[in-house]
């Protein structure tokens, strides 16, 4: 049976749920065979059954929940709608410095910036929506359960439907760590923490990835008293210590009490709330809150689905097993999402789904290893990096150039009050061949695409220095970069070189 979509709370949801989850939707006959069965319509689903739906094969899409999946609903697009409310406030206490500050003691509404962050949320929906894919794409649009059947064929509302190849996008949901005393406190999660109508007075987080950082300076700007609860000894630990260190300055500036090297040992409940206690080094702490936000790590739904019987290898923590083409242990069904992939972002997906429709219908050998993958968090500053780190190429035996410019020195920052930060780009040492690059910057997600398309493109970092930016921009402490690399080309050979031509000239 179709399960039944969460009841709508206000115009917005329900103007949501209309979209990516009618009540009243039927699912149609299956056709005989599909070239492509598609499990699960969040991202990876959705842009896989659209792009192969576009190229003529008959297309089968099957989500158990909502369309648009972790992104559109509890994702990407609410927190970034919630992070921009809170950079609005931030904004509007910096405004003191021309004197249109608000008002001494005066807080954010936070009823206002949730309210619009579902209005914001069903704006974007009908690009996601059940309709759209039926009526505009000639996608078969399933709700219900999907459990493979044999190794071409699931089942779903009773209904079977034979395939050609499949491609499983069935995401991940929120992990939570085995903490006596957390589950029976209650927390939230990414899933739910969009939910909230009034606000918290005092919110733990759990976790100092991006969710975690993104989501703590958010909520602290929008009025709530956020202490953040690391077991790493840095924030990000994924990005360049430095690099982390910038964004959790930040965060404390903000008033977000970040705790590293901090273990969350139990949490306990009383009528006066919910008690943290963390040990670290210098001893044990009890921190009192009023609501936790769990954001400690993703775990891929392939449970339910019937892997075994269609032959899918997989790891319940891991999740499906893939090879560099997308495809699993049956031949005939590929992986995209993060259900599979170690990229948990939703342009990973989408550059993945692409691959697989290639590889599933038309014989294609495309890798995902050759795809050049940025990311961002969206704090503010933001951190963006691409390729590798430093570290990363030391460890492959790889001899790299680095050249750094930090923002204090670009004018467009210094109007901006935003100088905390800097632009870092790895080459293969004695070239301009780009590997990697970190960016710290206020709009640092802008910013590292033109280093992607460098790399993609296969553009030295010499080559920047030849493209004009506007000025002032942020973006031209890229072009600085290209510069330092242009000036190590000026040898002292080379400039008695010069030199001489100029006499020779006069």
């Amino acid at each position: 049976m179709i399960s039944a979509p969460p009841a709508p709370i206000d115009p917005s949801d329900e103007a949501l749920l209309a979209a990516v989850h009618p009540s009243g939707w039927r699912n149609p006959e299956p056709a005989d065979r599909y070239n492509l069965v598609v499990i699960g319509a969040g991202s990876g689903g959705l842009v896989t059954a659209a792009v192969a739906a576009g190229l003529g094969a008959r297309v089968a899409l099957v989500e158990r929940d909502r369309m648009g999946g972790d992104c559109l609903n509890t994702g990407c697009v609410p927190s970034k709608a919630v992070i921009r409310a809170g950079r609005l406030a931030a904004e509007a206490h910096a405004a003191g410095l021309i004197a249109l500050g608000p008002a001494p003691g005066a807080r954010p509404d936070f009823a206002t910036a949730m309210r619009r962050m579902r209005a914001v949320r069903a704006d974007i929906a009908p690009h996601d929506s059940a309709e759209r894919f039926r009526d505009q794409l000639g996608v078969d649009v399933f709700f219900g359960d999907a459990r493979f059947v044999s190794s071409d064929a699931i089942e779903v509302d009773g209904r079977r439907l034979r395939f050609r190849r499949a491609v499983i996008a069935t995401g991940a949901r929120p992990g939570a760590p085995p903490v006596p005393g957390l589950a029976e406190a209650g927390f939230l999660t990414n899933e739910t923490v969009f939910s909230l109508r009034e606000r918290p007075a005092r919110l733990a987080v759990i976790g100092g990835g991006p969710v975690g950082c993104e989501l703590a300076q958010a909520f602290q700007r929008l009025g709530v008293d956020v202490t953040l609860v690391e077991m790493g000894a840095q924030l990000l630990e994924r990005e360049d210590p430095d690099a982390a260190a910038i964004v959790a300055r930040a965060l404390v500036r903000d008033g977000v009490r970040v705790l590293l090297s901090h273990r969350l040992d139990k949490v306990e409940t009383d009528a006066g709330g919910k008690t943290l206690h963390c040990a670290s080094a210098s001893g044990s702490e009890a921190i009192a809150v009023d609501e936790i936000l769990v954001a400690a790590g993703r775990v891929p739904n392939v449970e339910g689905l019937g892997l075994e019987a269609a032959g899918v290898e997989f790891d319940p923590r891991l999740g499906v097993r893939i090879d560099d083409f997308l495809r699993t242990t049956n031949r005939r069904v590929l992986a995209v999402g993060d259900c599979a992939l170690a990229w948990k972002f939703t342009h990973a997906a989408d550059a993945a789904a692409k691959l697989a429709v290639q590889n599933a219908l038309f014989l294609g050998r495309k890798r995902l290893s050759a795809l050049v993958m940025p990311w961002c968090t969206y704090t503010d500053p933001e951190l963006a990096h691409v390729g590798l780190h430093e570290h990363e190429a030391r460890e492959r035996g790889m001899a790299t150039d680095t050249y750094e410019v930090p923002l204090e020195g670009n004018d467009r920052a210094r109007c901006d009050g935003e100088t905390e930060g800097f632009a870092r780009i790895h080459t293969r040492k004695g070239s301009d061949r780009i590997v990697g690059a970190t960016i710290v910057a206020a709009h640092a997600g802008e910013m590292i695409s033109l280093v992607t398309t460098a790399i993609t493109g296969g553009l030295g970092l010499g080559q920047l220095s030849g493209v004009i930016f506007p000025y002032p921009t942020q973006a031209e402490v890229l072009k600085a970069a290209s510069g330092l690399y242009m000036r190590t080309r000026l040898t002292p050979r080379v400039k008695r070189l010069f030199e001489r031509w100029m006499r020779l000239t006069r």
